[in-house]
């Protein structure tokens, strides 16, 4: 068992990187002093698969234990979703009880019930039991909690830190291998962006991690969780342009998802990955990115199994949902960009034909320049 402390004074707390203790969970929060009443909320996969563990624990730490499920998709992070899970929360709380959230699933799980959470009496305790890989070395960590409006992602949310992320790699035994996959997009991410041995790991031993090697797992979650940690710690509200180098590939991902209705023909990691891509095409193409490292990184990708082409979406919806990413300011489009592996740089005001060219680059048979004159270009 690994601890990983994130300093950020009175909002501190631990990661937990571990394997097969999750027996342990009711005893670390009760350290923390939190209250009596633990809400679990998950959906019903991980509630057949883990809640019988996961309530077996806290019930034996003294803590009373009610199990709330949403549905397994992107679209539980919705207006209704959030609003009914509120309900349920209340119907459990009451003046003599002190309660608090324990968020046990994915990414969608943990921003949708940290999101509750951040709300509910302007603020109650929350916990993330993460139970996918992507979850565990990415979106657990930070603080940050949204819900999805309909013309984009996330765009409902709060900056709202847990009092513990507890990152037990042997939940992973469950996990299918699509969502393994889907996890090491957002692990590739972390090796762009701050570190080339964790880059070359991953070119040497993906297989592992697929092959769910608990050494491995742990390796890779320590080290993400860590960069991550370091990266939040100097900017928890992501106003200082530190923590924007977490957004690599989102911009472009994100609008991948929004335009495929967070559907399930693209994962989050998915997207992630092919938003990566994108990226790294737009440095490449700014003349910050040399061919070998944007090779390395596209080659990588594929290796893992992750898709580097895009099937079944609308160019022009991609362009006019990335256009409502969170991180424009006053009009202008600003994304992260590799310029090597390990550092990134932000670019704002890029121009719209270079950000097509790159979304066109992942189409399986890319336009021809010809076929989308640059009049065209302009008016997406």
């Amino acid at each position: 068992m690994r601890k990983i402390r994130l300093d950020l004074g009175k909002r501190s707390y631990d990661i937990v990187v571990c394997y097969n203790k999750i027996s342990e969970l009711g005893s670390h929060i009760k350290h923390l002093k939190l209250g009596t009443d633990a809400l679990i909320i998950t959906n019903p996969v991980i509630k057949r698969l883990l809640g019988g563990k996961i309530k077996k624990s806290l019930l034996g730490a003294g803590f009373n234990v009610k199990i709330a499920t949403v549905p397994d998709s992107e679209k539980a992070k919705s207006e209704k979703y959030c609003l009914g899970l509120l309900n349920s929360i209340s119907k459990f709380d009451s003046t003599s009880r002190r309660i608090f959230i324990i968020a046990m699933g994915g990414g969608v799980i943990g921003d949708l019930a940290g999101f509750a959470a951040s709300i509910y009496r302007r603020g109650i305790p929350y916990i993330h039991v993460p139970t996918t890989l992507l979850a565990q070395v990415d979106s657990a960590i930070g603080g940050k909690v949204a819900i999805d409006l309909r013309v984009g992602k996330n765009l409902a949310g709060a900056f709202y830190q847990p009092r513990l992320v507890f990152s037990d790699a042997a939940l992973l035994k469950t996990l299918p291998k699509k969502d393994l996959i889907s996890g090491l997009g957002e692990i590739v991410k972390y090796g762009i962006i701050k570190s080339p041995q964790l880059f070359s790991f991953l070119e040497k031993n993906y297989r592992k991690i697929l092959g769910r090697d608990k050494k491995a797992l742990e390796y890779v979650i320590h080290a993400c969780s860590l960069i991550k940690a370091r990266v939040v710690e100097k900017d928890e509200h992501d106003n200082k342009n530190i923590r924007v180098a977490l957004n690599l590939g989102h911009t472009i991902g994100h609008a991948i998802e929004t335009a495929a209705h967070y559907g399930k023909s693209y994962s989050h990691g998915q997207a992630i990955a092919l938003g990566t891509i994108a990226a790294s095409c737009i440095s490449r193409e700014l003349g910050l990115l040399d061919e070998k490292s944007f090779l390395r990184i596209k080659n990588l990708i594929k290796k893992i199994g992750l898709p580097v082409t895009l099937k079944g979406l609308n160019i022009k919806a991609i362009f006019k949902a990335q256009e409502h990413d969170k991180k424009f300011i006053h009009g202008k489009n600003r994304l992260v960009l590799p310029v090597r592996i390990g550092k990134t740089v932000v670019k704002e005001n890029i121009p719209k034909p270079v950000i097509i060219n790159s979304i066109e680059s992942l189409l399986s048979f890319p336009r021809k320049p010809a076929a989308l004159p640059l009049g065209r270009r302009e008016s997406i």
